[in-house]
């Protein structure tokens, strides 16, 4: 794993998503409604849709396409269509930036 710092700007609010590049890879950064920070794909396994376009229900991320659903702690799918899961990444933050655990390939 390698750790990379990503200003975050603006607060990302309860419920929210970002898109983000780190490292080489389009991450969806969600912060749930008690305030948790997660770090997903921002690709749908089923049709590589971008998810930080979809919606945070819960602590499940839909995808605005075909509304196929991932758990954001876990990465697994949740709602069909999609059927595989997607990765998640470890993430804190530091001040403004986030600290996100991507790994070294």
């Amino acid at each position: 794993m390698s750790l990379h710092r990503v200003p975050l700007g603006e607060d990302l609010p309860v419920g929210g998503l970002r898109g983000l590049q780190v490292a080489g890879r389009a991450v969806c950064v969600v912060r749930t409604d008690d305030g948790r920070l997660f770090a997903v794909d921002d690709e749908c396994s089923h049709e590589a849709e971008s998810l930080s376009e979809g919606e945070l229900l819960g602590c499940e991320i839909e995808c605005p396409w075909h509304f196929g659903r991932f758990d954001v702690a876990t990465g697994k799918a949740v709602a069909l269509p999609a059927m595989e899961p997607i990765r998640t990444y470890q993430v804190s933050e530091d001040g403004d930036d986030l600290l996100i655990d991507i790994p070294d390939e």
